[in-house]
């Protein structure tokens, strides 16, 4: 990673080092330690990128283009945080949480509610009328499918807009309507009928996992794919809830998104590439790859240039058991300079545990339904509706017969 020293980064910006100074403690540009303690280094990348963004500030087309491709914040939230290569959940470090919180714990610190009257184990008459209306016949077609294909038919069928309708104002319905989703969600991801039980252990239960230190993985990948800021998923469930629409709605509209190649999908094109790559030859293999062109799936992300933290965490506890995977790791450190992502990751889980292929799609879904119900959840404290214009650039209107008289 190239650096550049104080004086350096201040040259490239144009500035005084009083003014590169300002830039760091209002958080613009990240500052670390140099040779000396009295030094301090820039990452060139995070340079390059405050210089962009300044020449944009001078051109108001360019700041809104840029804002839609890994730019400037478009939307203010409370919610998720990812800062100096970290995760935050409403001021609380995902990664620590997701050691032991729940995924109920995790739900209901992001939706802002008490957990007991959200997932208490008193049925409400909604929820009992959600488990004696289980579509089970209709929901058979789905049985056999992957995740990627029978999640969204699925949950649309049998997921219901009353309970989190935007007229419904009471606080702890609210909170037990977005329970009721979330267990909706988990009962067609495991072809199961709703159920008041723990959420990764119904996942484990389902998925034949019999030791508690699966389940407590399942549990884990769980909270640590609940919410990452305004990705592709998210963002689109807040347009929905600006609407007016139910939460329902919002989860629905983030399970499409999260259905493509370039969100959650990728986990279906990774998984297609251990495949191909296997365990044995396998840097040739994936240089083999890189040479006809295609893509290594799963690795990089534009937020964690040091790697993804949340892949992190996953792959410690279970590389170990499979010394032959490092090797992949390693090969594309090598070939193309990037650390796994969260989808790596997560197939990574779904082959240690040997759960169903899909099941790295279905936790990802599973465990980002938390935080489309935050987001919609939020944006409906706004009355703002999400409308952005189109900078056109199509074919002029020929002018008219009147204004060429």
């Amino acid at each position: 990673m190239q650096y550049f020293t104080a004086k350096q980064a201040a040259e490239h910006l144009g500035v005084s080092l009083q003014t590169l100074y300002a830039y760091v403690s209002r958080g613009l540009l990240h500052a670390e330690p140099g040779k000396t303690h009295r030094d301090r280094r820039y990452r060139a990348s995070d340079v390059e990128r405050l210089a962009t963004q300044r020449t944009r500030g001078r051109k108001p087309k360019e700041v809104v283009k840029a804002a839609l491709d890994w730019g400037m914040p478009v939307l203010e939230s409370s919610i998720t945080l990812i800062e100096d290569g970290r995760c935050y959940y409403r001021g609380r470090d995902a990664l620590e949480m997701a050691q032991t919180a729940s995924v109920e714990a995790a739900a209901a610190w992001l939706w802002q509610c008490d957990e007991a009257s959200a997932f208490g184990d008193d049925a409400t008459a909604s929820f009992k009328r959600l488990v004696a209306d289980w579509p089970v016949m209709l929901l058979e077609r789905y049985r056999e499918r992957r995740a990627e294909d029978a999640l969204l038919p699925a949950f649309t069928v049998a997921s219901d807009d009353a309970s989190t309708a935007i007229w419904q104002r009471d606080p702890v319905r609210v909170a037990q309507g977005s329970a009721e989703l979330l267990r909706t969600m988990t009962a067609c991801l495991l072809g199961t009928l709703p159920s008041h039980a723990p959420i990764h252990e119904q996942c484990a239960a389902a998925w034949g996992v019999k030791d508690a230190e699966g389940a407590d993985l399942i549990r884990m990948a769980l909270v640590l794919c609940a919410d990452h800021e305004l990705n592709a998923s998210s963002f689109t469930a807040r347009c929905v809830a600006s609407t007016g629409a139910s939460l329902r709605a919002a989860i629905v509209a983030g399970l499409s998104a999260l259905t493509g190649g370039r969100h959650g999908g990728t986990t279906a094109r990774n998984e297609a590439m251990w495949d191909e790559v296997g365990e044995i030859d396998t840097a040739a293999r994936m240089r083999e790859r890189l040479a006809r062109g295609e893509k290594l799936p799963g690795f990089g992300h534009h937020l964690y240039p040091a790697g993804d933290v949340r892949a992190s965490a996953m792959l410690a506890r279970v590389l170990p058991a499979h010394p032959a995977w490092q090797t992949m790791l390693d090969a594309a450190d090598a070939l193309i300079g990037q650390r796994p992502s969260l989808d790596f990751a997560l197939v990574a889980v779904r082959r240690h545990l040997g759960l169903p292929v899909g099941a790295a799609f279905g936790l990802f879904a599973l465990g980002r339904t938390l935080g489309w119900i935050a987001h919609a959840r939020e944006q409906r404290e706004s009355t703002q509706l999400i409308r952005p214009r189109a900078a056109y650039v199509g074919a002029r209107p020929a002018p008219s017969l009147a204004e060429g008289a």
